[in-house]
């Protein structure tokens, strides 16, 4: 495995373990805590713990299942997944399974890649819903928002609110029109490239470097 590959899988797995880190004894010896705050505390760790293992083994499965893009983006094109943004500033180009439906931590809907040069590393796996999930697929997942947009082939996009509003061919290339959604609410993990905004944030400061390609 890659340098960068086992510095993210340290981030997520500590990021993991600090949500089932238990209160330090000092808390626990402080005169406030009575038995029955005490066996509260014990029990809201107990919970973080059993969160924190859920997440910990739905990230390894995610890891194992997509260890194969991390740092080919040939074989993810092969499996069919297309362009369907070029770079946003502080995310990546993000390509897109047309074919894979609804949650599946071992089959992303989308990738998220970062660009330098002739290399290609995959950073983020992500899923997007047409409306905020009642339940977060995983534990402690954040939502995020894509407004509705025009979707071109070489992967531009325009922001509209209708399909009958895009352009047939794209204002920026004149690349062909491929399609249009409306707002979605997008779930991203961080798992192949460390985030110090947190595992499930849109944005990642670190990946600012490559903004430009």
């Amino acid at each position: 495995m890659c340098t960068g590959a086992i510095v993210a899988a340290a981030s997520i797995w500590s990021v993991a373990a600090a949500t089932a880190a238990p209160p330090s004894a000092r808390n626990l010896a402080d005169p406030q805590f009575t038995p029955a705050t005490t066996t509260a505390v014990r029990l809201t760790s107990a919970k973080r713990s059993a969160v924190s293992a859920v997440l910990v083994r739905e990230l390894a499965l995610a890891r194992m299942a997509t260890a194969k893009y991390v740092s080919d983006l040939k074989r993810a094109k092969a499996d069919g997944y297309v362009i369907i943004t070029k770079m946003i500033p502080n995310m990546g180009y993000h390509f897109l399974n047309p074919k894979v439906k609804g949650f599946d931590v071992r089959k992303p809907a989308i990738l998220v890649y970062e660009h330098q040069g002739t290399r290609w590393q995959l950073g983020a796996v992500e899923w997007v819903y047409p409306s905020k999930p009642a339940k977060a697929p995983l534990p402690g997942a954040k939502f995020g928002t894509f407004g509705a947009a025009c979707h071109y082939v070489d992967g531009t996009f325009v922001p509209e609110d209708s399909q009958d509003l895009c352009p047939k061919a794209s204002p920026q290339t004149g690349a062909t029109f491929a399609f249009w959604h409306p707002l979605l609410y997008t779930m991203h993990v961080w798992l192949w490239y460390p985030n110090p905004s947190g595992l499930f944030a849109s944005l990642n400061p670190l990946v600012a470097p490559f903004d430009k390609g």
